[in-house]
């Protein structure tokens, strides 16, 4: 009988821990402003440092994250809104230059999940920086004109309605393409994750 009362004690006393503890250090909502360097030595080839800056919204709860890429110092970029909406598993670029929402379904292995990323950014916070990181590009292709925005869940549809909206589809991996040989196309650097991530959208030829 006493080792019950103290293994109740115990689960009582982790459960108090977690409620008062562990929950205070992951608020609903939380907004961090961060800066990356690396290097990209397609556009850089003398091995240049470039900086990205971003303001990031988690909402853990809610299981999505809000990005805003302000005007990039570098130039070729496109500022952006960006949602990673992991309950519907989507996705949206708003590009600002063009006032156009692109979508597409949420690729997890280059975006962290809320949480992950909230513990990535507290631990950078608290002075455990990041080294100099690099860039992958991912391309897109945009197809179909989106009609019904209600389906892609109330986040894009707040990010997305009035706007053009577009279904994305990603292009098979390949080489990286050169600025010189994007054509049509509209680049958007962001990073949420270690890394930084060109995502290149070209329109249907």
């Amino acid at each position: 009988m006493g080792l019950l009362v103290l293994l109740l004690g115990l689960v009582f006393a982790s459960m108090y821990v977690y409620r008062y503890f562990f929950i205070p250090q992951l608020p609903r909502k939380s907004v961090f402003r961060c800066g990356l360097l690396y290097e990209d030595s397609l556009y850089s080839p003398f091995k240049e440092q470039l900086e990205l800056h971003e303001d990031i919204k988690i909402y853990i709860e809610e299981n999505y994250e809000q990005i805003n890429v302000p005007v990039p110092q570098f130039g070729g970029s496109d500022p952006a809104d960006i949602i990673h909406d992991f309950q519907r598993g989507l996705t949206a670029y708003h590009d600002i230059t063009l006032d156009k929402c692109y979508v597409i379904e949420l690729n997890t292995t280059i975006v962290m999940p809320p949480r992950n990323l909230w513990e990535l950014l507290v631990n950078v916070k608290k002075g455990t920086y990041l080294p100099q990181t690099y860039i992958i590009q991912e391309e897109m292709i945009a197809t179909e004109h989106v009609s019904d925005m209600e389906q892609l869940g109330s986040f894009i549809y707040r990010l997305c309605s009035g706007k053009e909206t577009y279904r994305l589809k990603r292009r098979s991996a390949r080489r990286r393409i050169s600025r010189r040989e994007a054509g049509n196309c509209h680049r958007i650097r962001h990073f949420e994750n270690t890394f930084v991530v060109e995502t290149v959208i070209c329109n249907k030829s």
